[in-house]
């Protein structure tokens, strides 16, 4: 992991990575795989023409690849894996890849479906609305446009000119059906650039998928771990602060890898929730002496705790012998 100041751009930091990690570790015909936001097309025709070349995969935004649509049409499909197909176009010395996952189809038709289904849902409301005025009917449709974005695009929406008042024929709206059926040919498509020509068309894929490993563990440090920002101001403090995150998050991927192994049932998640039952308390007794004898105690795990731990191989560590207070000290026993 890297420490950088909070208000670096994202591109700014690539042509440093590139220079360190060679100068760690050497050339080698090593692959960077990246999201569209790291490289500009600057440094990307730097890597081409570094000699060797650098490889590169990176995604790219969605208007190039209506940039390409045409060319891409004339191309045929390729199955890399069941539900994954991906088409292949050479351009300008780079390979541009298009994958279609089903899984991804499915996903953004039903979040498309859902947007223009509230989206009308909520113009009809509006249009059965009385006596709004222009003002007021801009207003909601401004809110419309906010919550159903996706499906705003896909609706022309007629509203009154300054003057004119709110009826029937100066606000209506209707379904942009050209417009539909170029968001349904695009629908779980994603394009991909690289310099890999040479490269199998599934390790293309599988290379640029690993990037969803780096958005999981994300996800998990959010989610999972609970990690939030904390504002320090002293440099130190932030480092380790980020230290301790990313030990933490070492901790998370060895607990999924040994879950993997002996119980691929179960996630970290559900593991963590199921073992947070078990809790660690001080147990307190006074004596005649006016001491008090301190016994730190866990609480005995469950029979599902039972066997998690037996499946895993693990074994709860001993209860901690008790201490003895004195004048509010706390002294082996």
């Amino acid at each position: 992991y890297e420490v950088m100041a909070g208000n670096t751009s994202d591109k700014t930091t690539l042509r440093g990575f590139l220079e360190k990690i060679e100068k760690i570790h050497g050339k080698a015909q090593r692959i960077w795989v990246m999201d569209r936001g790291i490289p500009t097309e600057e440094v990307l025709e730097e890597m081409r023409k570094s000699d060797p070349p650098v490889h590169y995969l990176v995604g790219t935004p969605k208007g190039r690849l209506a940039q390409y649509e045409k060319q891409l049409l004339e191309c045929s499909w390729q199955e890399v894996r069941p539900g994954v197909r991906v088409k292949l176009l050479s351009q300008e010395g780079e390979l541009y890849v298009q994958a279609r996952s089903a899984d991804r189809v499915n996903k953004e038709r039903a979040m498309r479906r859902r947007q223009l289904k509230g989206l009308i849902k909520r113009l009809k409301e509006i249009k059965s609305m009385k006596q709004l005025t222009r003002d007021e009917l801009l207003f909601k449709l401004g809110g419309a446009q906010k919550e159903f974005p996706a499906g705003w695009r896909l609706v022309e929406v007629l509203s009154p000119k300054e003057g004119e008042e709110v009826n029937e024929q100066t606000f209506t709206f209707k379904l942009r059906k050209e417009k539909l059926r170029q968001v349904r040919r695009r629908e779980g498509s994603y394009l991909l650039r690289s310099n890999l020509s040479s490269q199998k068309t599934e390790m293309l894929w599988q290379f640029y998928i690993q990037l969803t490993q780096v958005e999981e563990a994300f996800k998990d440090m959010k989610g999972d771990l609970a990690i939030r920002p904390i504002f320090h101001q002293d440099l130190d403090r932030i480092e380790a602060y980020i230290m301790v995150a990313f030990l933490a998050y070492c901790l998370h991927v060895t607990l999924k890898a040994r879950l993997k192994r002996f119980a691929p049932g179960l996630t970290p998640r559900s593991v963590l929730e199921k073992f947070a039952a078990i809790q660690m308390l001080d147990v307190h007794f006074p004596t005649t002496d006016g001491h008090e004898l301190v016994f730190r105690r866990y609480t005995q795990p469950e029979k599902d705790h039972k066997m998690i731990l037996a499946q895993l191989n693990w074994e709860l560590p001993p209860q901690s012998p008790p201490r003895i207070t004195q004048k509010g000290n706390l002294l082996d026993n």
